[in-house]
């Protein structure tokens, strides 16, 4: 391999003595280290040297017209890698048996997903050609309603590859590691904020085969929609409906109830008065913040240690690690900037050691949830969990 620094190749000095390094692969997506404090780790980047095809056409969606939404079709992910051993792992630095997606050693690493729900406008790799035939056309475009209503999904879908290993999560990382990931999510946040026609961004970590995992690699994603989302549209019309100030007394009536699971200087970690999910807690600032970009040094470095202990406890409930989806909630890029806060939703199916809830009938067709566990039972288990858990 080709040991040098790429011709494109910059660093920037972000907070907490993070590091971030710029490149692209050899298809023209870009790829970001970020190297963690007093890293073992050189300066120098392996060259993307691997012979790509172009980069596929970005996907369509499609409006259901019954309810609004618009579904992507990204029919190049039908055939994407699944649960590849460690010497096929695409999410593994390379080498020479296994031309993975990232080419140097890495503490951290961000790159553009190479078959993605929502994709690039322009395709780099062949100087600026246009690829969406039917772009998105703001907002009001979106909110129409019509039969047949279809757009090209350009938006950006990102990789978050919390470690080199293999196997693990954001649970198994170090506090470091987690302070690094942390400061990666902000300035993600905040360049795929600034790009043209995106309304939303979310980072997200998928974990365990019951979500449908397909790489056991520890990593998250974060999607760039070209639309505010259907969960968070909602929300804005039941924070118009109510109080502009809803959110903060959300935060204040979960305080003063049984179900915080765990608590800091900074932020709250408690089951929802109304959980759906057998498994199901939240993580509050108590600053009103909309979005990663936007939290403060002592924000994120709390942070870092209290969600690694929220994690571990999470798998503490049982004698095997717990499946879960861990939804990082941000306020829209163009809407309720000073309304909605931002807030970590974490769920699982699990409802015993052997059982998951499966939504069946009444959830999945009409969305009317019925839960089998209380969540003051779910919050005192949860408690007793995280408890038990050594100081991180």
């Amino acid at each position: 391999m080709n040991t040098q620094i790429s011709p494109e190749f910059r660093a920037d000095e972000l907070g907490a003595g993070v590091v971030k390094r710029s490149t692209r692969l050899a298809d023209g997506r870009e790829l970001f280290y970020f190297d963690d404090p007093g890293t073992a780790l050189g300066p120098e980047r392996n060259v993307d040297a691997r012979t790509l095809d172009e980069r596929p056409e970005t996907a369509t969606m499609r409006q259901d017209i019954l309810t609004g939404d618009w579904i992507t079709f990204a029919t190049k992910r039908q055939n994407r890698v699944m649960m590849p051993g460690a010497d096929a792992d695409p999410l593994a630095p390379q080498t020479p048996t296994n031309p993975s997606e990232v080419p140097s050693r890495y503490d951290v690493a961000v790159f553009e997903n190479r078959s993605p729900a929502f994709g690039p406008a322009l395709n780099r790799a062949t100087g600026g050609v246009p690829q969406a035939a039917n772009p998105t056309r703001g907002l009001d475009d979106m909110a129409e309603l019509g039969i047949g209503r279809t757009r090209t999904s350009v938006g950006r879908c990102e990789v978050v590859c919390f470690s080199p290993d293999h196997e693990g999560s954001f649970g198994s990382q170090s506090v470091t590691r987690a302070r690094t990931i942390i400061e990666a999510w902000a300035d993600r946040t905040a360049a795929l904020s600034a790009l043209p026609g995106i309304e939303q961004v979310f980072p997200f970590e998928n974990r365990g085969e019951a979500i449908g995992v397909t790489l056991p690699h520890p990593h998250g994603q974060i999607y760039s929609y070209p639309y505010v989302t259907p969960r968070t549209q909602r929300l804005l019309d039941n924070i118009h409906r109510t109080v502009p100030d809803l959110m903060t007394r959300v935060l204040d009536f979960e305080q003063t109830s049984d179900r915080v699971v765990l608590q800091g200087e900074h932020w709250t970690a408690f089951v929802p008065f109304a959980a759906r999910w057998p498994l199901e807690v939240q993580l509050m600032p108590h600053r009103h913040v909309p979005d990663f970009a936007a939290l403060n040094d002592a924000e994120r470095d709390e942070l870092a240690p209290l969600y690694l202990r929220l994690l571990r406890g999470v798998d503490a409930l049982y004698s095997t690690p717990t499946a879960y989806i861990a939804a990082w909630h941000q306020a829209p890029v163009n809407a309720g900037r000073d309304t909605v806060r931002m807030r970590l939703e974490l769920t699982s199916p699990r409802r015993a050691e052997d059982k998951l809830k499966f939504l069946a009938g009444s959830e999945a067709a009409m969305g009317a949830w019925t839960a089998e566990i209380l969540p003051e039972v779910a919050a005192e288990r949860l408690r007793a969990a995280v408890a038990s858990i050594p100081e991180v």
